[in-house]
């Protein structure tokens, strides 16, 4: 036997094989890029969902189930404002921002203040109601055909991190989600308007005994929610460019499953929550590719599960019910 040909042959095969691993090493670590990057960026549009259920909670100890069709509003009043008013984008998306804190304040004025007092199931009901109202709403005034949703150039273009080449949708989205979660922390902590918020939050009856304007208090927490409910819904076009009447369920149930897991009424909780479930939502669909089907299922099995183990969420407290 001639070893002489055999001793290249294993180290040819040898270096090949280095090759190949550090390939599937390189390749590995960039689709580990991607989806941890996607997680992050899906997970930071729940959490904006998300704070918007848990400020109405946290107030009025309401569900604001009608909070996920706002989502959808914002978008759409993105969409005409860019398509068939010609505005540019970045107007656009202030503008609709803008006039979907109005329709929130509009909706607590018009369906939820009159059952303030009421039995709560009214108010519940209410929310129920105002949710497919909505819905309902924008099947016939604008049809049930997906809209393709023009996104700004920014975000279209792609960004290379390491080996991985990431949308640049995925990057300016937590970017823009976290500065506009530390503008509201600001307002709820530094401002005359938050200490009223907190105050309402805490004891409604003694705040209206100091002379605080509960009613408009609640009018401008409707407002911030909603205003944070149409820039995920902007954001979540932009990141899936076409909207449709019913786009808000599936997100508006996610955000509402990661502000119960982060501790409803928390806004910190909140956005924990929503980050956790978006990464949950991406990176086991990544890892475990038979399971994709399964991925909405792993969401609310993860809600059950904190609801019979810790069913205050991560960071929340026992809350007093207000009557």
């Amino acid at each position: 036997m001639n070893l002489s040909l055999s001793l290249p042959i294993s180290q040819s095969c040898l270096n090949r094989f280095d090759r190949v691993q550090k390939e599937w090493i390189s390749m590995s670590l960039e689709i580990f890029i991607q989806q941890l990057t996607n997680g992050i960026s899906l997970g930071s549009l729940y959490a904006l969902i998300a704070i918007g259920y848990t400020m109405v909670y946290g107030i009025l100890r309401l569900i604001n189930f009608a909070h996920s069709d706002i989502f959808m509003v914002g978008a759409y009043f993105a969409f005409f404002l860019i398509a068939v008013f010609q505005l540019p984008w970045l107007v656009s998306a202030f503008l609709a921002i803008a006039l979907t804190a109005c329709v929130g304040m509009t909706i607590d004025r018009i369906a939820y203040r009159p059952v303030r007092n009421a039995p709560r199931i009214s108010a519940l009901i209410t929310a129920v109601g105002v949710s497919f109202f909505l819905e309902n709403l924008g099947l016939v005034t604008v049809g049930a055909r997906p809209k393709p949703f023009k996104r700004p150039d920014l975000m279209a273009r792609v960004i290379r991190i390491g080996p991985a080449a990431i949308s640049g949708v995925s990057i300016w989205v937590p970017i823009l989600s976290i500065g506009l979660v530390a503008i509201l922390l600001y307002v709820i902590y530094r401002t005359k308007l938050g200490m009223a918020m907190r105050s309402v939050a805490t004891d409604i009856d003694t705040t209206r005994l100091m002379g605080v304007n509960v009613d408009t208090v609640i009018s401008y927490t409707f407002a911030i929610g909603s205003a944070l409910a149409a820039a995920g819904g902007i954001m979540w076009a932009c990141k899936y460019p076409q909207i449709n009447p019913l786009m808000g369920i599936y997100p508006g149930w996610k955000a509402f499953t990661a502000a119960v897991i982060g501790g409803i009424g928390n806004i910190t909780g909140a956005m924990i929550g929503g980050f956790l479930i978006g990464l949950i939502e991406i990176m086991a669909v990544a890892l475990f590719p038979a399971l994709s089907g399964y991925r909405d299922g792993m969401i609310f099995g993860l809600l059950l599960v904190f609801l019979l183990v810790r069913p205050t969420g991560i960071l929340g407290e026992t809350l007093k019910e207000k009557v």
